[in-house]
């Protein structure tokens, strides 16, 4: 009994720490929703996917082998070659999907007239965006879920680990898109962060397909390396915006270039 307590603590910090990109994710992506619907639209997306998480956790108990069978391979001598499984794909796909998310955000930030014409964008419908957020909850949860497989065999020390995690998601998110709401100058260091997880996903899934690009393996991007380009970004970020300011106080203009 004591050893599945502990096992459940560990699977709750593993999920809390497996679930900061997804939860970023949600956060931007409820921004797409009307505003009066986006606090609903975050908690609704959460909660369906948590019950859909527990779906999947007993889905890949009984068919772990089939999700890592090979379906398809591309043997293209010295330019592209791997075996591709149902895991690689989902994994592949979302990284991709996440890739063109955040570098559509970024491109509509850089080509906006003036900062208030981001708010004004067409609303996308409440529900496609909780369609969205309950996909990508289903992507970002492969892993999270495999990890717990691997320390514990017990459903429900699992289950109870997935709920959890999910109710901590669901206070968490109304938390940071109400920072993101309140610190604008942070939404592109969020698309960053985003575009840095997608890169993560795509590398992962070419890893689990044992994907070759012009003779060089593609290897994963570890969770080390993720959290340490993260920091950077943030400190950057920081640093950033107090020089700017100090700049901005000091009246100091940046010289202008004289016309040859």
């Amino acid at each position: 009994m004591l050893d599945h307590f502990f096992t459940l603590l560990m699977l709750i910090v593993l999920q809390a720490v497996l679930g900061f990109d997804n939860l970023l994710y949600i956060s931007l992506e409820s921004k797409r929703a009307p505003e009066a619907d986006r606090a609903r639209v975050r908690k609704l997306g959460i909660l369906i996917a948590i019950g859909l998480r527990i779906v999947l956790l007993f889905v890949l108990v009984k068919l772990i082998e089939v999700a890592q069978n090979v379906l398809f391979s591309v043997q293209w001598a010295g330019v592209v070659e791997g075996g591709f499984n149902l895991h690689s794909l989902i994994v592949l796909v979302g990284g991709a999907f996440i890739l063109y998310t955040a570098t559509k955000e970024v491109i509509h930030m850089v080509a906006m007239e003036q900062i208030d014409s981001a708010l004004e964008r067409k609303s996308t419908s409440s529900k496609k965006v909780i369609a969205m957020i309950v996909l990508m909850n289903l992507v970002f949860s492969f892993d999270s879920i495999l990890s717990a497989m691997a320390l514990t065999d017990n459903m429900w020390v699992m289950t109870i680990a997935i709920v959890v995690s999910g109710v901590m998601m669901i206070v968490l998110a109304d938390h940071v898109s109400t920072f993101l709401a309140k610190n604008r100058m942070y939404e592109v260091l969020g698309l960053f962060i985003l575009f840095i997880v997608g890169v993560m996903l795509v590398t992962e899934g070419g890893h689990l397909a044992h994907l070759h690009l012009f003779g060089e393996p593609v290897t994963p991007m570890t969770k080390t390396t993720f959290y340490f380009v993260i920091a950077v970004l943030v400190l950057t970020d920081i640093v950033q915006s107090r020089y700017q300011k100090k700049i901005l106080r000091s009246g100091i203009a940046a010289p202008e270039r004289s016309s040859e």
